[in-house]
């Protein structure tokens, strides 16, 4: 019996050693996490687009002429700015201006008739006034009065046509002036000149109906840029007018600008084969970033719905599943529950579970990275 108690003891003895040995010589080696202080900040509900946002003006402009013709002057080019009416693109006119001289001349020549007739319909109508006089006085005859009368009324109609001709001739002249105005295109507003699709020299066609073709001159209002963004029909009923807003936009990566909806499309758009999402538009705070911002490029927009301050909040990315968050306790990794409040990509409120000056880890996606694990601090950021 006393063998078999030595026995035990030996076997016991080698258990604790081989135990020992796990954890002390052939222990793993901890493992580096980075760890986060938790403290008071703000924390905002939010939304963002479904689909890609983009940048775009809302004053912009792709002219054609509305008539044929070869270009022979582009008094501006692309990035030179333009006020309204001022001319970007002239073509030939010479045949325009001389139809104008001809129906100028046509003019003067109805207005020289019209003078003629008119003067002829007047002494044909003193003519038949002198003879009417004569007439009550039994001196001149009936019928002399009635061709005096037919006289006169033949030059009054005759004076009548020829006001007409002139009126046309005026509609003539109108109309070839208006043929020159038509070889020329003005800026229909103040902006910048975004592309031109032709040279001097080269034919330009005006666009027939129900066919479009490529503008020839593009002009956009840097102070009209705004963002649309395509968001999820779900959270329509939660977005408005005037909502603070963040936006960020592809070609400046990292950054972010403040920004208000200024509107909300007021029906959905079902489109086969995609979400049903309703068009939001957000300007700007900076009206100089504004400028800088190109139509076309890809941005997103993130509506601001609710929007906590002072209260404690730690990275979104340092929660777990089933609300949980990983604590260092004497280099051990500990789970502790938490209790959740407002969220949104960066930050969540916690409304219960932690206090400030606690440090989580942030690094969960390193291998090991669980509760029970030994680690070493790799990094600690501060408060928030």
């Amino acid at each position: 019996m006393k063998r078999w108690i030595q026995r035990g003891a030996v076997l016991v003895g080698i258990v604790v050693l081989l135990v020992l040995l796990r954890y002390t010589a052939f222990a793993p080696d901890p493992i580096a996490v980075q760890v986060v202080t938790v403290a008071a900040g703000t924390v905002e509900e939010t939304v963002t687009n479904s689909q890609a946002g983009t940048v775009r003006a809302r004053n912009r402009a792709k002219l054609s002429p509305e008539s044929g013709g070869t270009v022979v002057a582009i008094p501006f080019r692309e990035g030179q700015r333009v006020t309204k009416g001022s001319v970007v693109l002239r073509l030939d006119d010479q045949l325009q201006r001389a139809e104008l001289a001809l129906a100028e001349r046509e003019l003067e020549s109805t207005n020289s008739q019209e003078q003629q007739a008119c003067l002829t319909a007047d002494r044909a109508a003193r003519e038949r006034d002198r003879i009417a006089r004569l007439a009550e006085e039994k001196i001149a005859s009936q019928d002399l009065l009635d061709q005096a009368t037919t006289e006169a009324d033949r030059a009054a109609a005759a004076c009548a046509a020829a006001g007409s001709g002139v009126e046309k001739a005026r509609a003539a002249v109108s109309l070839a002036r208006t043929k020159i105005e038509k070889t020329v295109l003005r800026a229909p507003f103040d902006g910048i000149v975004a592309d031109i699709a032709t040279e001097v020299g080269e034919w330009v066609s005006p666009s027939p109906p129900a066919l479009p073709i490529p503008p020839v001159v593009d002009i956009l209002d840097p102070d009209s840029i705004y963002i649309s963004a395509p968001m999820d029909e779900v959270d329509s009923a939660r977005i408005a007018a005037d909502q603070s807003a963040r936006v960020t936009v592809d070609s400046y990566r990292g950054e972010h600008f403040s920004a208000r909806v200024v509107r909300v499309a007021p029906y959905v758009l079902d489109v086969e084969a995609q979400n049903r999402t309703v068009e939001i538009e957000a300007e700007l705070d900076d009206a100089n970033m504004t400028q800088r911002l190109l139509p076309g490029t890809s941005a997103d927009v993130e509506v601001i719905l609710q929007e906590k301050k002072d209260v404690l909040r730690i990275p979104t990315q340092a929660l777990l599943e089933g609300n949980q968050v990983l604590l260092v306790e004497d280099g051990v990794l500990v789970a502790r529950d938490v209790v959740t409040g407002l969220n949104n990509w960066d930050y969540t409120e916690i409304v219960s579970g932690l206090s400030a000056g606690d440090e989580v880890v942030i690094s969960l996606d390193r291998p090991g990275v669980q509760a029970g694990a030994r680690v070493v601090i790799e990094s600690s950021q501060g408060a928030l």
